[in-house]
């Protein structure tokens, strides 16, 4: 891009830049001066944010049609966000990943945290997905994808831009290959274990790399017992209890084609005559199961997001404790019940009084063992609360 001496600016209203200040690294469209230049730039475009006095706050993009309007990218005004931009900061958290991860499946980009608004990368090995949620990082994919190809070197990048977040920025929605060729389903590897992603169609960018560390955690406690894997979707959590010893698992879910690749994972690591998979409704399932006093040593359940918004709010809550009081029911005396919740908009304090008032609901006690969020390779922006989005607990039920 061009130097600071000719890139656009745009000003913060009287007293805007205090969330700024604090180390916050988005600015909302209210806290920023609209005036007609504002308004009259590009999506995407990258600017030099300024005090309303004119002092020179740092860089980024910027979008006069979204609410997050400014998304930092740098303190310093004057750098270039160009190819060698990229590199160094994907370089960065290549380095951070190789030393975490002995294989190449992981995390590579967590947005904000890795300094990248807007940009999520998730690895398959010689495959490379991008998750583009913004306008300005969607105008910078050019130099975006040299530094992919001289850091990374994939075989293929595929570009996910399907999410419903790209709404928000007025962006449309789409799923391309820009680089090589990609067969689908392609495989993970994790914890030994092979399971497909599809990375074109699949959630996401294919794989849920956020929860390896608590999949690792709930095999272990399956360990020579059932089962239940509810919101299931590729069978990752069930599939992988049942490589590490559970006797009988039960995964649900209401996509069919998540449920097929279920069956693949089972099959390629010798386990399909211990899974079985029923497709629907999971609430509805788990009222069956209850009603054929069927129990489990452990009931893992990770829904998709119950509150998107924060108008969903109370809505979503309820959604958790009515989940919670179901898959109780199903946990065996002395078993485990692990929940989780990826929707940033309910709070770590609240998701967990949900889920506490779903247990009492169900008329168990018991104890919080673990309470974790991502992995390391979905690192957390310390001024950023949304990047902590994963909130997991298991409780022990007597």
């Amino acid at each position: 891009m061009t130097a600071e001496s000719v890139l656009p600016s745009v000003f913060l209203m009287p007293g805007g830049d205090r969330r700024l200040g604090a180390g916050h690294p988005w600015v909302y469209s209210n806290e920023i001066r609209m005036d007609p230049d504002a308004k009259a730039l590009a999506p995407g475009a990258v600017v030099v944010l300024r005090r309303v006095d004119g002092k020179r706050l740092g860089l980024g993009t910027f979008n006069a049609r979204a609410l997050i309007a400014f998304r930092l990218f740098a303190a310093d005004p004057t750098t270039v966000v160009d190819k060698d931009f990229f590199s160094q900061r994907l370089g960065r958290a290549l380095a951070l990943r190789q030393r975490l991860y002995a294989e190449p499946y992981y995390r590579l980009i967590h947005g904000e945290a890795d300094g990248l608004p807007g940009l999520v990368a998730d690895r398959f090995a010689d495959v490379l997905v991008l998750q583009i949620a913004t306008a300005g990082m969607e105008a910078l994919l050019e130099p975006l994808l040299a530094a992919v190809d001289a850091v990374v070197a994939p075989d293929a990048v595929v570009l996910r831009g399907d999410g419903a977040f790209r709404a928000l920025e007025n962006l449309d929605r789409s799923v391309s290959v820009a680089k090589g060729h990609v067969k689908a389903p392609v495989m993970v590897r994790e914890s030994d274990l092979a399971f497909p992603a599809d990375l074109l169609e699949g959630q996401k960018t294919g794989w849920f790399f956020d929860q390896r560390d608590n999949r690792a955690f709930v095999a272990g406690l399956a360990r020579g017992g059932r089962m239940l894997d509810v919101f299931c979707h590729s069978a990752a959590f069930g599939v992988g209890a049942a490589g590490r010893g559970a006797t009988d698992v039960i995964g649900i879910d209401s996509s069919e084609k998540a449920l097929q690749l279920g069956r693949q994972a089972a099959r390629l690591n010798g386990v399909e005559d211990r899974c079985r998979f029923l497709h629907g409704d999971a609430f509805r399932h788990l009222e069956e199961l209850d009603g054929a006093g069927e129990r489990f040593q452990v009931v893992a359940a990770d829904p998709p997001a119950f509150v998107k918004s924060k108008k969903d709010l109370k809505a979503g809550l309820r959604g958790y404790r009515k989940l919670a009081r179901l898959a109780a029911r199903l946990v065996a005396p002395g078993g485990f019940l692990f929940m989780a919740s990826c929707s940033y908009n309910a709070e770590a304090g609240l998701f967990a009084k949900e889920v506490a008032t779903g247990m009492r609901g169900a008329g168990r006690t018991g104890r919080v063992i673990r309470s974790a969020g991502a992995g390391p390779d979905h690192p957390v922006h310390p001024f950023l609360a949304e990047s902590a989005y994963l909130k997991t607990l298991v409780l022990h039920l007597d």
